[in-house]
């Protein structure tokens, strides 16, 4: 039983500009985790970006608006193959699990312009339904 579907989509050079001109932005808004994966890459922004609308995406899946949860409730790991997955804790947690979601789907894509992210929160409805 889906619970909730959520999508956002950030302009990375509006958020490059965010990020260069408040720096403690990265540390306030990303994981340790999140930085070390992207800080090899030659232009990490556009994953940034990309992660910023994951967090903002599940605010929407469980019908909530910005500043529902602290920014670090919320997080994209990837697995070896490269999937991206959500690990939710706190307060996002905690308002999840009121909502029933017990699982997160995640899409994660971004252009030279834009960053998207498409999350779908899942609840336990019909055993019968994969979740």
């Amino acid at each position: 039983m889906i619970v909730g579907i959520g999508i956002d989509l950030v302009d990375i050079e509006r958020f490059r500009t965010s990020l260069t001109r408040t720096p403690s932005m990265r540390t306030r808004l990303f994981t340790e985790s999140e930085l070390a994966y992207v800080d090899p890459k030659a232009d990490p922004v556009p994953s940034l970006a990309a992660r910023f609308a994951a967090r903002e995406a599940v605010m929407k899946s469980l019908g909530l608006g910005l500043g529902a949860f602290g920014f670090h409730d919320v997080w994209v790991e990837r697995a070896e193959s490269g999937a991206p997955s959500l690990v939710v804790t706190g307060t996002a947690a905690r308002l999840a699990a009121e909502a029933g979601v017990v699982t997160w789907h995640l899409s994660l894509t971004h252009s030279a312009s834009t960053a998207g992210a498409y999350v779908v929160a899942v609840g336990g409805g019909d055993p019968t339904l994969p979740t």
